[in-house]
């Protein structure tokens, strides 16, 4: 059983929140910043926006290459975070799950950090072929790589066993940390330097072509991924009971790996890792909307959304003129949160 089961809120009112809370979280992030925007200029530069009329002012600069690409890009990955949290709580049955179980983030850094300081050694023409798309490419191939390793090692007898995919992610995770530790070791003071800012997460890197790119990956894959809804909830009472009821087990399962695979390998090699959304933005759905995946599905992904944007407007501001690494800020809020989840669960680990 989850926690919060008892008292339920209607859909509505869940989903309707998070609408709030997001065009909120928006609005906020469009304001703040090292050049701050009043809120008459900011309604001035969205009137604009909308009216097609293309100004030169500063504040309308501001927003339209800097701030709102940053923006969208946040929406994009606190939605595919979200949405991907669920999803592998609801596939692994416990609330305790993250996407990195499975080794995508992982699999991203260490496609990262081998580009960084042996790309120049090892792939010396891609640069020069890819551009500023060499990262974000590599970063991309190496978590849906460590993703199928991850998912082929937990078949068993055409079946796929999640218990072994548990286990298989949390090797697959600690060898990849292995190999960033050596990478740091090759690393020279610029490499490492670029390393630890891609581990720590980031949206300052947004530019238009990724944001379009990434929008359009995450997406695809939240659209088929609210659509694993009802198959989830009859896995949620067991897998034999839920072929029983004819639901195509292992193909959900293969959906919802793929989807979480695609969404966190398209956000992770842009912004780098973002940790702890996954955990925390479907528990609290879940805390007061219950179990049921018609709900928590889409609740995590808006509520994903606005807290990377909350998050990403404090990190920002707080330390002005620098700006904190998104990972710092989303892991000091998410580790209490995880602690307080195996305090509450600890009866039943």
């Amino acid at each position: 059983m989850w926690p919060g089961e008892r008292r339920r809120w209607p859909a509505r009112v869940v989903l309707g929140l998070g609408v709030l809370l997001l065009l909120a979280s928006f609005l906020v992030g469009s304001a703040r910043g090292a050049y701050a925007i009043s809120p008459l200029q900011l309604w001035a530069v969205l009137g604009d926006v909308l009216g097609g009329v293309v100004p030169s002012s500063p504040e309308h600069l501001v927003f339209m290459n800097i701030r709102l690409p940053r923006l969208l890009l946040g929406v994009a990955a606190g939605a595919a975070l979200g949405l991907s949290g669920a999803l592998m709580q609801g596939l692994f049955r416990n609330p305790l799950a993250d996407p990195g179980l499975i080794g995508i983030s992982s699999g991203a850094a260490l496609a990262a950090g081998t580009t960084i300081v042996l790309g120049s050694l090892w792939f010396p023409d891609m640069p020069r072929t890819l551009g500023s798309w060499t990262l974000v490419l590599t970063a991309f191939a190496g978590s849906l790589g460590v993703t199928l390793l991850v998912y082929t090692l937990a078949q068993q007898d055409g079946a796929t066993r999640v218990g072994l995919m548990l286990l298989a992610g949390i090797a697959i995770n600690a060898l990849a940390g292995a190999g960033l530790g050596y990478l740091t070791f090759l690393a020279t003071d610029e490499q490492l330097r670029n390393i630890q800012f891609w581990l720590l997460g980031s949206l300052g890197g947004a530019r238009w072509s990724a944001v379009l790119l990434v929008f359009s990956i995450v997406g695809v894959s939240v659209g088929v991924g609210l659509t694993l809804a009802r198959p989830l909830n009859a896995i949620a009472l067991g897998e034999a009971q839920a072929a029983l009821l004819g639901v195509p087990v292992e193909r959900i399962k293969r959906s919802a790996v793929l989807v979480t695979a695609l969404a966190v390998g398209a956000v992770t090699a842009t912004t780098g890792i973002i940790g702890f959304i996954g955990l925390m933005a479907p528990h609290c759905v879940r805390l007061v909307a219950g179990p049921d995946h018609r709900i928590v599905l889409p609740g995590s992904a808006l509520l994903g959304a606005a807290l990377v944007l909350a998050a990403d407007s404090v990190a920002r501001t707080v330390v002005q003129p620098a700006e904190l690494p998104l990972g710092v800020l989303t892991a000091f809020v998410g580790v209490p949160f995880f602690l307080l989840l195996l305090r509450h669960f600890r009866s039943r680990l």
